[in-house]
């Protein structure tokens, strides 16, 4: 009875805003919601977000419980942690939704006395704590190694780094940043496109009501090329479909939603699934249809949409996912990140620092055996 009355507690009564942290599960999230929307005024990306969070536990299997680490230090200050706790006996923590989506993220925090104040008390806990793909350059890396340093072990890898462009008055004309040999590619894409059909592209913000027929439009034509083929389309891939289609809903919803489309002869047929968010443009999915290859629906649907982004005065146009051959075209500013994993001086940190010891030297034993097979 004691435990239903607190659950029902509102959360200023339970937590006073004093100086501590406590967990919360998934029957509690509507309840802290409002603190965590309230502490987004810090967040540097969409991810950090509530949307995001909620998205991803109502649409993929967390392999374990949820366990939502909260700081109040006042009505719109703190520290929180989205994580699950995995199943099996090492009871690992990771960030909620990493696993699936493989996106960059972080702790939310408005200050640096509250962040420590929730890793201390996550060490206590006694689990290890996993973080993938956090910015190289975040308070939290620092704040983990001063706290498990202390009695445990922090190691740091380089994880793949995440692409961006800093906007200026500059990119409103995209095609003036390439080099010759890709404003050349580009001017022929365009010539191409328009020996086919009139071009025409835009960026739509929709409404609730407006969103399924277009998004199933998007997704059509995400699938429309080799992703369609390998089932890694939205389209074909019910775990992240699901995460997507209801993501997009609550951003929608929330007016951060963008759909761009290329059109050539009014026929879709390229697409970007973005948000407009934090004063930046933050790119989701891309796609296009393959049998227009040859005019590069792609490119130049980048092309418009970073010529939309400068020219609403956005400060940064985020491509996300990983850095590549296409993404470099446009960004030579990648963002660095970093693996992290802590492992505090507890029976369960212990353990699992040595069963990853034991996989790091099986995996280091195997490459050596592939490398002497293929000499």
């Amino acid at each position: 009875m004691v435990a239903n009355n607190n659950r029902n507690k509102s959360l200023a009564e339970r937590q006073s805003f004093t100086n501590h942290c406590q967990t919360y599960d998934e029957s509690q999230l509507a309840q802290i919601a409002p603190f965590w929307n309230a502490l987004e005024r810090y967040s540097e990306s969409p991810i950090q977000q509530f949307l995001w969070s909620n998205a991803c536990r109502t649409n993929l299997p967390l392999g374990g419980s949820l366990m939502i680490v909260m700081r109040c230090a006042g009505e719109h200050s703190g520290a929180l942690a989205p994580l699950v706790q995995l199943n099996g006996r090492l009871n690992r923590l990771e960030l909620l939704g990493v696993k699936h989506l493989s996106e960059p993220q972080d702790l939310l925090y408005s200050d640096s006395a509250s962040l420590r104040e929730l890793l201390s008390f996550l060490y206590e806990t006694g689990s290890p704590l996993f973080l993938e793909r956090v910015p190289a350059d975040s308070a939290t890396i620092a704040a983990i190694q001063e706290i498990y340093k202390r009695r445990g072990v922090v190691i740091l890898r380089q994880a793949r780094p995440f692409p961006r462009i800093v906007l200026s008055d500059d990119w409103r004309q995209p095609e003036s940043r390439l080099n010759s040999g890709r404003r050349s590619d580009l001017r022929r894409a365009v010539r191409i496109g328009e020996q086919i059909g009139a071009l025409s592209h835009e960026v739509l913000a929709p409404r609730p009501e407006e969103l399924p027929p277009l998004l199933e439009e998007a997704f059509e034509i995400e699938a429309a090329n080799w992703k369609g083929r390998e089932g890694s389309a939205v389209a074909r891939d019910e775990l992240r479909g699901a995460f997507y289609r209801s993501y997009a809903a609550a951003a929608s919803e929330a007016g951060i939603l963008r759909l761009c489309f290329l059109r050539i002869g009014g026929r879709a047929v390229a697409m970007q699934l973005a948000l407009e968010s934090l004063n930046s443009f933050w790119l989701l999915k891309i796609g296009y249809r393959e049998e227009f290859a040859r005019c590069s629906p792609g490119m130049i649907l980048i092309a418009e949409s970073i010529r939309y982004a400068a020219s609403k005065g956005l400060s940064s146009f985020e491509f996300l996912g990983t850095a590549e051959g296409w993404t470099r075209v446009w960004a030579k500013d990648e963002r660095p990140s970093v693996s992290v994993r802590a492992y505090p001086s507890s029976v369960r940190g212990t353990a699992a620092l040595a069963v990853d010891a034991v996989r790091a030297g099986c995996n280091r034993f195997a490459n050596i055996l592939r490398s002497l097979g293929s000499s």
